[in-house]
């Protein structure tokens, strides 16, 4: 789905900086216990994995994904997974802040049972052994296919229905698409491939080549 995690290409949002070598890992404490309740929760309290995080990040409305920081929206996603595998019951967190400020808010019960997904994946992190020969070799030409998914996809939007050169064959990988939402892991060979700046932003564009890595199913022949 196009939603608003995906921002890259897109314009409006100033200027770039790099990060400082000096920089801590969580400018705040908050931020360090907001990633660790986020692990905790993505996996052994809801059941969800790495994929169906970034998916419910990016079905997170604007203000929740862009207002509360980089960890502020690990904790909306958070509290969406939770929510969805009936561990928390919808409100509990606001009705939870707002009794600590000091209000009165009657929290919604506790969902009865737990709606985790019944998955268990067939090995350890995300790379797998993909019987079949790669479709592609370094050199090809390839187009990625101009397609807007309905559920999760790591298919960016800024290069939908361009062409560019693939540049290196990745090891075999769990498909994103299928693995956030429980319909399997799908291994796919992932594909390192060129685009010119000119081709995805215009002749104004600043030179330069992109790389990005693409499943196979997100490529045809150019």
């Amino acid at each position: 789905m196009d939603g608003i995690a995906d921002m890259g290409g897109t314009e409006g949002w100033g200027t770039a900086t790099a990060p400082r070598r000096d920089e801590p890992p969580f400018a705040e404490p908050w931020e360090g216990r907001a990633f660790a309740m986020t692990v905790l929760s993505m996996g052994r309290i809801s059941g969800r994995n790495l994929d169906a995080f970034r998916h419910a990040l990016e079905r997170l409305p604007r203000v929740a994904y862009l207002d509360d920081g980089y960890y502020g929206r690990w904790l909306n996603a958070a509290e969406l997974m939770l929510t969805e595998s009936a561990i928390l019951a919808p409100g509990a967190v606001d009705a939870r802040a707002r009794n600590l400020q000091g209000g009165h808010v009657e929290e919604p019960p506790a969902p009865a049972e737990p709606a985790k997904p019944d998955y268990t994946p067939t090995g350890p992190g995300s790379l797998r052994e993909v019987p079949e020969p790669p479709r592609f070799a370094p050199g090809d030409r390839v187009r990625a296919k101009d397609m807007s998914p309905a559920g999760h996809t790591r298919l960016p939007r800024y290069v939908r229905g361009h062409v560019g050169t693939v540049e290196a064959v990745q090891p075999g990988h769990l498909l994103p698409d299928t693995h956030a939402h429980f319909e399997g892991e799908n291994p796919q060979h992932v594909f390192t491939v060129a685009f010119d700046s000119h081709d995805l932003w215009g002749p104004d564009a600043e030179s330069f080549s992109l790389t990005i890595e693409l499943f196979d199913s997100y490529l045809e022949p150019a």
